[in-house]
């Protein structure tokens, strides 16, 4: 009889009972300023700052459907970047506003794809495009987990639609 794995719940929140009918298709939005400490001396927003940016909006998208990164951190689990394409289109300067707007684009065992696109508030803008893929870390071990715990796939679920997830 194979042995029973007890892996640890994510605790259950109202977040995610309240995600409905959303798909993948959808962006989250994440409104942001330019501030002088994400600036060169130039004013011109230095080219790190833009995945911080986009780091900011990712956890904030995944609050938004109940997944909170300390808890996936509290269960042992870690979401890292392993590829990352980014094109710049334009600089953002000292004191503009932009939206950070992200969606995942596939869910693929533990491998989750997400789509950036930095745009000025009236959309008429395009300052970045971005592509990012995380997978699942075993915080202890080191090593690539062989599924998402289930707290998260539930919630991925949930926008993912009609899409298969694994």
């Amino acid at each position: 009889m194979p042995k029973e794995i007890n892996q640890p719940q994510l605790p259950p929140t109202s977040a995610i009972e309240a995600v409905t009918n959303v798909a993948f298709e959808n962006w989250f939005e994440y409104p942001v300023r330019a501030q002088p400490h994400h600036t060169d001396y130039a004013g011109i927003v230095w080219h790190g700052t833009y995945l911080t940016w986009m780091e900011e909006a990712r956890v904030e998208c995944l609050r938004s459907i109940g997944i909170e990164f300390a808890d996936l951190v509290a269960l042992g689990c870690d979401l890292p970047v392993v590829e990352l394409s980014v094109r710049y289109h334009r600089s953002v300067q000292l004191g503009m506003s932009v939206l950070v707007r992200t969606r995942m684009s596939e869910v693929t065992g533990v491998r989750m794809n997400w789509d950036y696109k930095i745009i000025s508030p009236d959309t008429q803008d395009l300052y970045l495009t971005a592509q990012v893929t995380l997978v699942a870390l075993d915080r202890e071990k080191g090593k690539i987990m062989r599924q998402l715990p289930p707290a998260v796939q539930d919630a991925l679920a949930k926008i993912s639609g009609s899409r298969k997830m694994g």
